[in-house]
């Protein structure tokens, strides 16, 4: 969608419905993280205020030939991803790079990533993103919205082995966007 007809009150209602189902998954979900003698007690995951300044337009560069690469878990065996693209965009005046990938069985692209907020206000090791594309190719762009950032499993129970963000996919800049931890 072009930038020029982004409505942010929408796109307010659908960050506050993600939130929502998130918030009701974790709580009531056989699969969910939180360890079900704790769910009763669980009233929602803290987030950052939704920001526009924290979604913006990235441009896709895809590898010239992809390629298979392990990504290191936080228990278990590593997990094997498509090295799909990495994506440019701007946060704070900055030029960041980011490696998305992509897996067997998942649509869109995984962006495992770290900033400064981690282990102060968000999750230690770092937090995910999944872009919603389905082709593309170099040139594109795609929006980068860590409003929908989120922490991965692990984060709520040591038994998950979560995919651990590689060096590369480091924002230099405080993301205060999406998932936070408790207070």
């Amino acid at each position: 969608m072009p930038e020029s007809d982004f409505d942010e009150r929408a796109w307010r209602e659908r960050i506050a419905e993600y939130r929502a189902e998130k918030d009701e998954f974790l709580a009531e979900h056989p699969q969910s993280p939180i360890p079900p003698g704790e769910r009763d007690a669980f009233d929602g995951l803290d987030y950052y205020a939704p920001d526009p300044d924290y979604r913006v337009v990235g441009r896709i560069q895809v590898p010239s030939e992809r390629e298979e690469i392990e990504l290191a878990t936080t228990a278990g065996p590593d997990r094997t991803y498509e090295r799909a693209a990495t994506i440019g965009f701007t946060l704070a005046d900055e030029h960041h790079v980011l490696e998305a990938y992509a897996a067997p069985a998942q649509e869109g692209l995984f962006v495992p990533f770290t900033d400064p907020t981690n282990g102060e206000a968000t999750y230690e090791r770092g937090r995910y993103l999944e872009l919603d594309v389905e082709a593309f190719e170099t040139g594109d762009d795609v929006i980068v919205d860590f409003n929908t950032a989120y922490s991965p499993f692990c984060a709520y129970d040591d038994g998950f082995a979560c995919v651990v963000p590689p060096a590369e996919n480091r924002v230099s800049v405080p993301v205060e966007a999406g998932e936070r931890t408790r207070e």
